[in-house]
């Protein structure tokens, strides 16, 4: 197995988990700086938004190396998809499978369903509740708990913060809840 067909296969978790730890201690070390995501969007904004929001009035400057570590995460999802990707199907478990076909998705191939996450989808009310309702929750949620996943449950958690343990508690409990109760109900509609 040559360099490339390595990369292209999954990656267990004890190699990838903790590559992504390390992520943590290696930016305290080059720069006392924390790890997250949605903090990228505050600064976009403070950078692009000209009006003098109080949300948005500090030096976003200072965090500039956040949009570079962005930039770098979707500039890396481009070239894996393109040059990457794995060929073989993703394994789903038999009872998923049949689980998910009684709701009318039988396209498992691509990462998402593809009858789910398609342009035309979009225009339905079952399409515009998942990605349009449920990216605004997303949203909200992320800026109501002052965080992401990746900043609350790799950054908070490993510098040991309340805050980030209550809220990693939470995001757990409010995807069984979708998972298990909420997205079933969006499925057979």
């Amino acid at each position: 197995m040559n360099f490339i067909e390595w990369l292209r296969e999954p990656w267990p978790w004890y190699v990838a988990g903790p590559l992504i730890g390390l992520t943590v201690p290696t930016l305290l070390i080059i720069g006392n700086k924390s790890f997250g995501i949605s903090s990228s969007l505050r600064h976009v904004c403070a950078a692009c938004v000209p009006a003098k929001i109080p949300f948005f009035a500090y030096d976003w400057k200072k965090e500039s190396w956040n949009l570079f570590f962005v930039a770098g995460i979707f500039l890396g999802g481009i070239i894996s998809a393109a040059w990457l990707n794995n060929p073989n199907n993703i394994i789903i478990d038999p009872r998923l499978q049949q689980e998910l076909g009684s709701y009318g998705i039988h396209d498992l191939s691509g990462l998402v369903p593809s009858e789910l996450f398609n342009w035309p989808a979009l225009l339905t009310l079952k399409g515009f509740i998942m990605m349009v309702v449920g990216g605004f929750m997303v949203g909200f949620g992320t800026r109501y708990a002052g965080g992401c996943t990746s900043g609350h449950a790799i950054m908070g958690l490993s510098t040991l913060q309340w805050p980030s343990l209550v809220a990693t508690i939470c995001f757990m409990i409010g995807g069984f809840i979708m998972a298990n109760l909420i997205l079933p109900f969006i499925l057979s509609l």
